[in-house]
């Protein structure tokens, strides 16, 4: 049986919608005493865990943003934790924005 290029083009992109119905990606900010307490790093270390990718940077006004990508439910995962950070952190808020999904190869510390 010969399967026509038509036929392996639309399988293709059917399955990377259904893939993608289970990924999202999410930009937040983060507020309070949230800078020179290792915020960043344990971001990145609790991405990892979770097998999300995106980034992490201090903002100049005080603030951290954090763009996070991979599974629904690892990602919230990782949201439900911004909202607690590290040891010595004080967070004050956490806000967060659906996005349109976007691809990177790991998490960094920007």
């Amino acid at each position: 049986m010969v399967i026509s290029e038509k036929v392996v083009v639309r399988y293709n992109r059917v399955l990377r919608e259904i893939m993608q119905d289970n990924k999202m990606s999410i930009h937040c900010f983060i507020s309070g005493r949230v800078q020179g307490v290792w915020y960043r790093a344990s971001t990145q270390k609790a991405a990892n865990a979770l097998g999300l990718t995106g980034w992490v940077r201090n903002l100049p006004d005080g603030r951290v943003e954090v763009v996070a990508c991979g599974e629904k439910e690892k990602v919230m995962q990782l949201y439900a934790w911004l909202q607690q950070g590290p040891e010595l952190a004080k967070v004050e808020a956490v806000s967060y924005e659906e996005m349109v999904w976007q691809v990177y190869e790991r998490f960094e510390v920007r």
